[in-house]
């Protein structure tokens, strides 16, 4: 008789291993080394991969035939309206982390990232206009995809304004997690507007099944810059974590110092 399988065995410790070591993770000591370590590394790529790709975009990359100079705009927009995006889901799975796996850091996490992500936003919406006047001849067109993500920016700016409101960090986070997980719905709009309605925006031209369309001088600048900007985001991410946590145990000592 061949012996029992330890096939469910073996994948419950996996995951038991994961989740202890996420939950060690959580502890603010091991989250300060590990991210201490980690930043000059994210740092020094996130500042080459974007002194690389400026300058790909903005003195090796040739004029289109159609839009000209104009189209390096494209190489500082289009990266940052993903990173609107990436930084959203970001908050969307760190606020599920607080609220179903009670994550000690995720709170302070999706915090921490609300403000980048807006930022992105912002310079996804700016670049954006500063485009559509010269090709569209109007900074503004209340298409789909540009009223998406201008509702997404305010998305960003209740969460923040949420967090600020509330004093009990417990409860704020609660409420800012529950927001978020709602104005998720968003996101899949903002990135299938251009199929679902009629927009001026062209349809995907770079994650499509039968291969980009952009021309290699256009789609390598636009990919470095991406990574560059991905990069960047995460560097500060791990720092507005960090100080995060530090003003939490300002907060508390102060709290406890007070209650003596």
């Amino acid at each position: 008789m061949p012996p029992p399988s330890n096939t469910k065995n073996s994948s419950g410790v996996k995951r038991l291993s994961l989740m202890a070591y996420l939950t060690q993770l959580a502890n603010p000591k091991r989250f300060f080394d590990l991210s201490s370590a980690l930043l000059p590394w994210i740092g020094g790529l996130a500042f080459a991969l974007l002194a690389v790709g400026l300058w790909w975009s903005l003195f090796k990359a040739p004029p289109d035939y159609q839009q000209g100079d104009t189209v390096r705009i494209l190489f500082i927009h289009v990266p940052a309206a993903w990173m609107s995006m990436f930084v959203y889901g970001c908050i969307v799975s760190s606020s599920l982390a607080g609220l179903v796996w009670k994550h000690p850091l995720a709170d302070a996490a999706a915090k921490a990232a609300a403000p980048l992500g807006a930022a992105f936003t912002a310079l996804a919406l700016i670049t954006g206009s500063l485009w559509g006047k010269p090709m569209w001849g109007t900074y503004w067109e209340w298409d789909g995809r540009l009223t998406s993500e201008l509702i997404l920016f305010f998305i960003y700016l209740g969460y923040i304004g949420l967090w600020n409101a509330i004093e009990d960090p417990v409860r704020a986070g609660k409420i800012a997690a529950v927001l978020a997980l709602v104005g998720a719905v968003d996101v899949p709009i903002i990135k299938f507007s251009v199929d679902w309605w009629t927009t001026l925006h062209q349809g995907e031209s770079i994650f499509r099944l039968d291969g980009p369309t952009i021309d290699p001088s256009f789609l390598w600048p636009l990919l470095i810059m991406s990574l560059g900007y991905t990069a960047f985001f995460v560097w500060l991410w791990l720092i507005r974590i960090q100080t995060e946590i530090l003003e939490r145990r300002a907060r508390g000592l102060l709290l406890a110092k007070g209650m003596e």
